[in-house]
C-alpha cells in the first residue's frame, strides 16, 4: 500500500512538471499608450483585453506612457510589443529625423483614426489664433509626445516660439485640471474625438472655453513637415457648451510593433481587431474609424507581412512600400 502511495505522488510530481510549462507559456506583451485623460490608453486598455481573451499563449497589458515619441524608443528598446503613435512622429523615428537620433526599425500594422488638434483656450483672455498666444500661459502637452511635437510645429508656423509665452508641459488631464484653476490660459491637444479631460472640463460649472481653429495653418504644415496633416471638423456638440464646429489639423494614428515581430502574430492581431471591432467600440468609440478601406491609409511606416497578408485576404488595395516623404 506504502509503495503504492509513492507510485501515485510520483505521477502526480511527473503530471505537475508536464502542466508547469502551458502555466508559465503565456507570454506577456505590452502595449503603449499615453496618458489617462485621452483616448489611447482606453482604447489600448480595450484591445490590451481583446486580444489576451482571443490570442491564446499571450497576455497583453496596457501601459501609460507620455504618449508618441515615448512610445516610439519605447518599440525600440523593446519595452513595448505594440503602440499608438501619430503618423508624424512615426516617420520621423523610422527616418532618424530630430527629436530621434537613430533610425527605428519599426512598422504599422493598421491606420486607427485621426487625431484632432484641440487647442483649448480661456474666451477672456483675448485668444482669437495662434499668434494670441504670445504673452500668455499654455500647455503644450507633456514631453514626449506627439501633442508637443505638433504644438511646436503649430508654432513655429504661426511665427512663435515657446520664448513668447510661459511654457507649461502638461498632458490632457493636468492641463485640464491646470485650466480650471485658472493657471494656464490655453493648452493644446491632438487626440481623438471625444477626448474624455475636455468633456469633463465642458461640464465643470462655472468655466467657459472654446476650441479655437486650426485649418488656415495646414498648408504651410504640408509643405514644412510632411503631407501627414490634413483638415477636419471636430463636430458641434462633440463637448459640452460647444455648439458651433470646428476646422482644425488632423494627423492619423497608427499601431505600431517592431519590424521583427512574428508575422503570424501581427496577421493574429489584426484579425482579431477586425473580427472583434464591436468590443472596442463599447470601449471608446474612436474604434468606429476602424475601416478597411482606410486601413492602410497612412503611409508614414511601411505595414508589416503579417497585416498586409491579412489586408490582402480581405481585398484592400496595398500601398506602396515606401514611407510618404
Amino acid at each position: 500500500m506504502r509503495s503504492l502511495m509513492v507510485r501515485l505522488a510520483m505521477l502526480f510530481g511527473v503530471l505537475a512538471m508536464i502542466s508547469a510549462p502551458a502555466a508559465l507559456a503565456q507570454e506577456r506583451m505590452s502595449i503603449a499608450t499615453g496618458g489617462t485623460g485621452g483616448v489611447y490608453y482606453p482604447y489600448g486598455g480595450g484591445l490590451a483585453d481583446l486580444l489576451s481573451e482571443q490570442l491564446e499563449g499571450y497576455e497583453f497589458t496596457a501601459e501609460v506612457t507620455s504618449a508618441s515619441v515615448d512610445n516610439m524608443y519605447l518599440i525600440d528598446q523593446g519595452d513595448a510589443d505594440l503602440a499608438f503613435v501619430l503618423s508624424d512622429t512615426a516617420y520621423d523615428a523610422v527616418q532618424g529625423n530630430e527629436p530621434f537620433e537613430d533610425p527605428i526599425n519599426a512598422r504599422s500594422l493598421v491606420t486607427l483614426y485621426n487625431n484632432f488638434t484641440q487647442v483649448v483656450v480661456n474666451p477672456e483672455s483675448g485668444i482669437e489664433s495662434l499668434e494670441d498666444l504670445a504673452g500668455k500661459t499654455v500647455s503644450t502637452g507633456s514631453p514626449g509626445s506627439g501633442t508637443e511635437v505638433i504644438a511646436q510645429r503649430l508654432l513655429e508656423v504661426a511665427g512663435l516660439s515657446t520664448d513668447d509665452f510661459q511654457q507649461e508641459q502638461l498632458g490632457a488631464s493636468e492641463s485640464a485640471a491646470a485650466f480650471k484653476d485658472g493657471k494656464i490660459d490655453a493648452f493644446f491637444w491632438s487626440g481623438g474625438l471625444p477626448t474624455s479631460a475636455i468633456t469633463d472640463l465642458g461640464a465643470t460649472p462655472n468655466i467657459s472655453y472654446e476650441l479655437l481653429s486650426t485649418d488656415e495653418y495646414v498648408e504651410e504644415m504640408q509643405e514644412q513637415f510632411g503631407q501627414f496633416y490634413d483638415v477636419d471638423t471636430i463636430p458641434a456638440d462633440t463637448y459640452p457648451d460647444q455648439s458651433e464646429a470646428v476646422e482644425t489639423i488632423v494627423v492619423p494614428n497608427v499601431l505600431v510593433v517592431h519590424a521583427d515581430m512574428d508575422e503570424q502574430l501581427a496577421y493574429d492581431i489584426v484579425r482579431t481587431m477586425f473580427e472583434h471591432k464591436d468590443e472596442l467600440v463599447a470601449v471608446h468609440s474612436a474604434a468606429n474609424n476602424l475601416q478597411l478601406e482606410t486601413a492602410m491609409s497612412s503611409t508614414a511606416l511601411e505595414y508589416h507581412p503579417g497585416a498586409v497578408r491579412y489586408f490582402e485576404e480581405q481585398g484592400v488595395d496595398i500601398p506602396e512600400a515606401t514611407p510618404a516623404s
